[in-house]
């Protein structure tokens, strides 16, 4: 049986990792989210001291943790460049 938790993390994308191109919002790293499903943007909260720039010029590689965080769902950049 699926659960209301299981269809959220599945939209949510929690522990997958994306290549995303982030923008500051207020005082918060922020990207859209690259499922079209999800109900939130991404805020940026953990391996910002990989960052020389914020925001950094180009996309970077962010897993999705699975917490909220004023309204978005939080992520964590792993690395500067992304595999493709």
């Amino acid at each position: 049986m699926t659960s209301i938790r299981d269809l959220l993390g599945e939209s949510l994308a929690i522990g997958e990792t994306f290549c995303l191109e982030l923008e500051q919002r207020d005082e918060t790293l922020v990207a859209a989210h690259p499922h079209d499903a999800s109900p939130m943007d991404v805020a940026i909260v953990e391996g910002l001291d990989l960052l020389e720039e914020r925001p950094p010029p180009h996309p970077v590689e962010v897993e999705i943790v699975g917490r909220v965080v004023d309204g978005l769902v939080a992520g964590r950049v792993v690395s500067l460049e992304c595999d493709d």
